[in-house]
């Protein structure tokens, strides 16, 4: 332990370097701004900065790649809670019950809440990131394709909790968003489906186009159904950071605790990543949190646990790249990248060989953490003001963001009229009580779900009992049916219940 801390505290002083810590800074606005702006994801935003790394230090360019990952996993917050618009699929469990209290006239206390999550999930997580390395990443050496599909359908189960009102509506949207995940080309086969002869659907639907248009197109039509009337959320003069209290965190404990060691254990299997635990964490806390009725209304819970898990997965996505070579995400796929640009092989080797290049970047990571959130508070005052604009001003500005997100995906106007449809479907689907989140969902895991499945398949000769038969992906197929019987019990008391 002994040890660890004081080559931790070495890597420390290498941090506050000119040149080291010049990438850090410039890596925490960078990915905040990534996070921001709906269209440009934290991955891309990784890979556009790539190029820039080529004539640095490799540790300088390391810390400044991570350092986006980190505030990427932040940023988004901010347009999800003030506008409905989702900078990252990360984010979409946050904005269910960030934006509904922000419209309660509580949004510096929603920011405030995914400051504090941001906070406590990404420093525990760190701190296991540096005590826990090598266990850890021996222990994810035991995952294959039968685990990751495991995970991925448990993602997906857990969300059909969040279909309030109906699981039958929940289960539909939830479809639609599967089958728009298989449009496009079959990545194990290479056959065409759903294309219907357009070049562009070859390449699929992406899941940002669904989502930026179903949220944030769609949250527009309705606001222009109403004339632009809803009632203002609150001067500008009374919006204030308002970050809660010790004993209101205290309550929370649980929700952070469990959020951010989920959070971590999935960040760590590869191909995981922020999402997955965003999703998962918010799905848990739904059904087995203590005000697990109120979730989607506007209350902490939901709020803290999606955020921590998102911040937490960052600390275990790098456990398998730096101490196994193994990335655990799309953007440390490109830090992994930045590595061999530089002649560097992460792996189980690279805390003897590389030691204090490691330990700067697991110092990097608590330092990032405390910057990100040093901005973040500054940030939030000028964010809310941002609501006593009017509503038609603010509806505008959205529909700028969402335009320029979804053009900047691929460059094509098709998906602006994509967005477009999407952003009617969103509309519809709120009309009709049809909730967007497992349409969203679908989207987004439903190709991950099909890749892992079928790799499994070809890898264990068509064998379907594979996902029972190992232990690993036995229990969480065992929780997976769990999170899908427990809702609908719920409703058929809450329906006899009625009736009596």
């Amino acid at each position: 332990m002994i040890e660890i801390l004081t080559q931790l505290g070495a890597g420390l002083a290498n941090c506050f370097t000119p040149a080291t810590f010049a990438m850090l800074a410039a890596g925490i606005v960078v990915g905040l701004l990534v996070g921001v702006l709906p269209g440009l994801t934290l991955v891309m935003g990784v890979i556009l900065v790539l190029p820039f790394t080529y004539k640095m230090d490799v540790t300088a360019s390391v810390v400044l790649l991570t350092a986006m990952y980190i505030s990427g996993t932040y940023g988004g917050a901010f347009t999800s809670i003030l506008f409905r618009i989702p900078g990252e699929p990360i984010h979409v469990p946050l904005l269910w019950d960030g934006y509904a209290m922000a419209r309660r006239g509580q949004p510096a206390k929603a920011l405030g809440w995914t400051l504090v999550a941001a906070l406590g999930g990404g420093l525990l997580s760190a701190v296991i990131m540096v005590l826990l390395t090598q266990p850890m990443a021996t222990f994810a050496l035991r995952f294959s394709s039968p685990e990751y599909f495991a995970i991925v359908l448990f993602g997906l189960a857990s969300v059909i909790a969040l279909g309030r009102g109906s699981l039958a509506n929940a289960l539909i949207s939830l479809f639609l968003g599967l089958m728009i995940g298989t449009v496009g080309v079959d990545a194990i086969y290479g056959s065409h489906r759903y294309t219907f002869g357009m070049p562009l659907l070859a390449d699929g639907i992406e899941f940002l186009v669904v989502m930026v248009g179903a949220y944030g197109v769609g949250e527009v039509l309705l606001r222009l159904e109403r004339g632009f009337a809803s009632k203002p959320i609150g001067k500008v003069e009374n919006a204030r950071t308002e970050l809660p209290s010790m004993k209101e965190i205290g309550a929370l404990k649980g929700t952070f605790l469990r959020s951010t060691i989920l959070g971590n254990i999935i960040g760590i299997v590869p191909g995981a990543g922020a999402t997955i635990a965003s999703f998962v964490c918010y799905g848990i806390e739904s059904q087995y949190g203590r005000r697990k009725k109120e979730m989607g209304s506007g209350v902490p819970e939901g709020i803290v646990a999606p955020q921590a898990a998102a911040t937490a997965s960052v600390g275990g996505a790098l456990v398998p790249l730096l101490a196994l070579g193994i990335p655990g995400s799309g953007a440390t796929a490109v830090i992994l990248g930045a590595f061999m640009l530089h002649g560097v092989q992460p792996g189980p080797q690279v805390l003897l060989s590389s030691g204090p290049m490691v330990y700067t970047i697991f110092a990097s990571v608590f330092l990032g953490i405390l910057l990100m959130c040093l901005l973040g508070f500054f940030a939030i005052r000028p964010l809310v003001k941002i609501l006593d604009f009017p509503e038609a001003v603010v509806s505008a500005f959205v529909m700028i963001l969402c335009f320029v997100g979804a053009l900047s995906i691929r460059n094509n106007v098709t998906d602006l009229w994509l967005m477009i449809g999407f952003g009617g479907v969103g509309y519809a689907f709120e009309k009709l009580k049809f909730p967007i989140a497992p349409l969203v969902l679908g989207a987004i895991l439903g190709p991950l779900a099909e890749e892992s499945f079928m790799n499994s398949m070809i890898s264990f000769s068509n064998d379907w009992t594979v996902f029972f038969t190992r232990p690993i992906s036995a229990l969480v197929m065992m929780l997976t049916a769990i999170a899908l019987v427990l809702p609908a019990i719920n409703q058929m008391r809450a329906r006899r219940g009625a009736r009596a």
